[in-house]
This record gives structure tokens, C-alpha cells and sequence, in this order.
């Protein structure tokens, strides 16, 4: 059999960047195309090796995995341990998924293609099997977390979030709003939602008592201090398409999450001037966006 070291490159490269989009979306990280094709290309690489060296080492398990390790690490970079782990889970699952979708495809539209060597199924992939099994196991994988993760315990919505400014602290309980991505559109800087009522002594009485004034221009923060610090947040949301939210960029804000700590520096707060909820089980709406390094543009919540 002719075997075309460039086409093999061609669809290793096109098929390990499918997969990396994929485990990106999955992971709701930032796309890094450049990233993302260098590892593509260095897993091709080792495909090529293979099949001109024919050496037992390339399809070992002990090379698979450091070779998924440096595709990871290339593509994503991640800084944690923990991060790392989530990655290559799902870049894995990902990779067996596209595998077996690749392989109903091919075989329920060119069986031919499909043969028996060694007891073990072996088949022939042309790039349209790839790419339409690509998409299709993209799809599956997308349901099924959404099926888990409607089926998470209501508990895992909720975290702890102690404020700290101006040497004043506050502890508040707040929820995980996945629709949230609301940031500063001038520093990109996420936004906490936190309802008025819960910033006393956080922030100076002059704000929290003028709140809608400040947003209407009809009152100056005497302030010289806080002045800086102000942000006006557009806003979209079910019940008013064109809102505006008055915002206070604060020293620090501490997330206890799962047993683990987040701690950011200078994030900005929305003064909510209403309850978020009557059973006032939490006072606080946190965005996914603050959990991730690099964020997506959404102004929603």
C-alpha cells in the first residue's frame, strides 16, 4: 500500500486541530489558533515518524502520553495542576469520541474501506469521514455535558465572596450566574453583581445613597478618591435590553469555591439598587468569566 507522508500530515494536522477546537470550546477557553495549529503539526510529526521508522516506541502508551502532554501544554498552557488534569480528560474523551464517530461514518458510507487485520478493525479514512465525524462527535460530547451538568447538585451554584476594601471586609453568599459575562468594556475587567444593601460599609454612604444620581449625571462624588474608580457597565438582560449599572473598581475580592481560594486584585462591583431574589438566599451574582484567565466578549448576564 502507497502511503503519502503529505497527506498524512494534511489530516493529522486537520483532525489534532479539530480536536483541540473542540476540547477549547468544551473547556470555554480562549481560542489561540497559532497555538493550536503548532500542536497540531507536532502531533503530525510523530504520525509521520511512525510510518517511516515503523519503531514500536511511537505507539507505545508511555509515548502517547507525553506526547499528549506536550500537544496540551502547547495549546493551552495551563498554570495549574488541577487545569492541566481537566484538559487532558477532556481532550481525551474528545479524541475517542471523533475516533469512534470517524469510524461509524466511514463504515456506514464506504464499508469497503473497513477490513479485519489482526482480529482487530482497521480502516482507511478519507478526510470527509474525518471532518463529518469530527462534527459529529463535537455535537454528542456538547449534549452530554449539558445533560450532566443539568443534572449537578443546586449546591454547586453557590460560593462564598468576601469584598475587601478600604480596609473594611464583608463575607457575601453569592450564585454562579452562567449567563453572566458582564466586564468593564474599557479594561475587560469582570463584574460582580452585588446588591446595595450588602455593600454598607464597603463602599462610602455618598455612593450607595446616590447610586441612580451618579448614573444620570445629576450628582458629582465629592470623593476624590473614589473617582478613579467608577465605571458606568452597559448592560443586556431578559427584562431591559439597555441597561446601565453604576460600577466601583474595589481593592480585592477573595471566592471560595469547592474548598479552593480565588484571589483577584481590582475587580470592579455592580451596585445593584434592588434585591437579586425575595429568599434572599444569595446577594451576589458572579460570572463564570471571573474563574478563567482570558475572557470571552459578552457584556450579558
Amino acid at each position: 500500500m502507497t502511503v503519502y507522508l503529505d497527506i498524512i500530515i494534511i489530516e493529522n494536522t486537520l483532525m489534532n486541530y479539530i480536536i483541540l477546537l473542540a476540547t477549547g470550546v468544551i473547556c470555554k477557553e480562549k481560542i489561540k489558533h497559532l497555538r493550536f495549529i503548532i500542536a497540531s503539526i507536532i502531533g503530525s510529526i510523530y504520525a509521520v515518524a511512525y510510518y517511516i521508522t515503523k519503531l514500536s516506541i511511537y505507539i507505545s502508551i508511555i509515548s502517547k502520553i507525553i506526547l499528549s502532554i506536550v500537544i496540551i501544554y502547547i495549546a493551552f498552557k495551563p498554570s495549574k495542576a488541577k487545569r492541566f488534569f481537566k484538559y487532558t480528560v477532556i481532550f481525551y474523551l474528545t479524541s475517542f469520541a471523533f475516533g469512534g464517530c470517524a469510524f461509524a461514518v466511514l463504515y456506514y458510507l464506504d464499508s469497503k474501506r473497513v477490513t479485519i487485520l489482526n482480529e482487530k478493525f482497521i480502516g482507511i479514512y478519507p478526510i470527509k469521514a474525518t471532518i463529518i465525524g469530527g462534527i459529529i462527535g463535537f455535537i454528542l460530547i456538547n449534549i452530554s455535558l449539558r445533560i450532566i451538568k443539568s443534572k449537578l447538585d443546586i449546591n454547586d451554584m453557590f460560593c462564598t465572596v468576601k469584598i475587601l476594601n478600604d480596609n473594611n471586609k464583608r463575607v457575601i453568599k453569592a450564585m454562579i450566574d452562567t449567563g453572566n459575562f458582564l466586564k468593564d468594556p474599557i479594561t475587560n475587567t469582570p463584574v460582580i453583581i452585588i446588591e446595595k444593601e450588602s455593600l454598607i460599609n464597603i463602599l462610602p454612604n455618598e455612593i450607595l445613597d446616590n447610586v441612580k444620581d451618579i448614573i444620570e449625571g445629576k450628582y458629582s462624588i465629592q470623593n476624590i478618591e473614589y473617582l478613579s474608580r467608577v465605571r458606568i457597565l452597559p448592560f443586556s438582560s431578559l427584562g431591559k435590553k439597555k441597561g446601565i449599572l453604576l460600577g466601583i473598581k474595589t481593592d480585592r475580592v477573595e471566592v471560595t469555591y469547592n474548598g479552593e481560594n480565588l484571589i483577584k486584585d481590582n475587580i470592579i462591583i455592580g451596585i445593584c439598587d434592588s434585591k437579586l431574589t425575595n429568599s434572599n438566599k444569595y446577594n451576589c451574582l458572579l460570572g463564570l468569566n471571573f474563574f478563567r484567565e482570558e475572557e470571552e466578549n459578552y457584556e450579558y448576564f
